[in-house]
């Protein structure tokens, strides 16, 4: 597996307007930030209907995402008033989205992430931010117009980048206060207005740890719907500095080799494939 696992072109045609004939699909049902699962003998997977009105779930809104190996995908979420709590119907589990990191095959986790994005983006944006008007969903693209003032609103995406650090034979392993115990990382940090990715590079290492890199090299791409960011991985080397980590985002820091790293995340992260491949090549 590679970072370009991630990548479903050829696979998933993306689209708006539904076909004339709906046949069966992959429903993804979201309650807040939980995903409506089926207990399968093959593991949890989302429900594969016709019509999710057969589960018998008030939906506030649903949404055509477009095809999967030629099945139709649709987002949907509860409603209208999305108590606390919902039933799930027999044999189903709503199960918090990235608690299901890992435990969906990927293409399905791809794409649920790409649901609830969507999902949140028509719920945030019934009202102008401009003008305060009620917007309107546009029925062949991804857009939410307000017809008051003009206003055009698309699904926005934050772009964030992850930085790897190598330094003879060693990477740059970090871990952050609310990391589960004993998990190091790579660095991560949001891109700012105005700032290239590799600018987003050099000022999020030295900020958090200290130290300076050279050598930036594009590793691969990640969607990570917590909310709504975009991965973007780089290897990059040590250029100077000794590791200071900043005691807010980083606690702890080090450099690690390739036979005593600590916990790291699995291989349905790209910091998990980051990290390996790092030490492999």
């Amino acid at each position: 597996m590679s970072a370009g696992a991630f990548d479903l072109a050829g696979r998933f045609e993306p689209g708006v307007t539904p076909p004339p004939a709906e046949g069966a699909g992959w429903w993804f049902i979201f309650h807040r930030r939980c995903l409506l699962v089926r207990q399968d003998p093959a593991g949890w997977l989302p429900p594969q209907l016709r019509d999710a009105r057969y589960l018998g779930l008030p939906l506030a809104s649903r949404h055509y995402l477009g095809q999967l190996d030629g099945l139709p995908c649709w987002a949907a979420a509860t409603g209208p008033a999305e108590p606390a709590a919902a039933e799930p119907p027999p044999a189903h589990a709503f199960v918090d989205l990235f608690g299901l990191h890992g435990r969906l095959p990927l293409d399905l986790y791809l794409l649920a992430g790409r649901a609830v994005q969507i999902l949140e983006w028509d719920r945030d944006h019934r009202h102008c931010g401009r003008c305060g008007g009620a917007t309107e969903a546009h029925p062949r693209e991804r857009r939410r117009s307000c017809p008051r003032c003009g206003l055009q609103q698309y699904p926005r995406l934050a772009p964030a980048i992850m930085a790897l650090v190598r330094r003879e034979g060693r990477v740059l392993l970090a871990r952050g206060p609310a990391f589960p115990a004993g998990l190091y990382s790579a660095l991560a940090g949001f891109v700012e207005p105005g700032e290239t990715l590799e600018a987003a590079v050099h000022r999020e290492v030295h900020e958090e740890v200290g130290v300076r890199v050279a050598n930036l090299r594009y590793f691969g791409s990640q969607p990570w719907p917590f909310p709504h960011s975009l991965m973007v991985a780089f290897l990059c080397d040590w250029a100077g500095g000794e590791l200071m980590p900043d005691g807010v985002e980083i606690e702890q820091a080090g450099w690690f080799g390739a036979d005593e790293l600590p916990l790291v995340p699995g291989e349905m992260s790209i910091a998990g494939w980051l990290i390996r491949h790092a030490l492999t090549t």
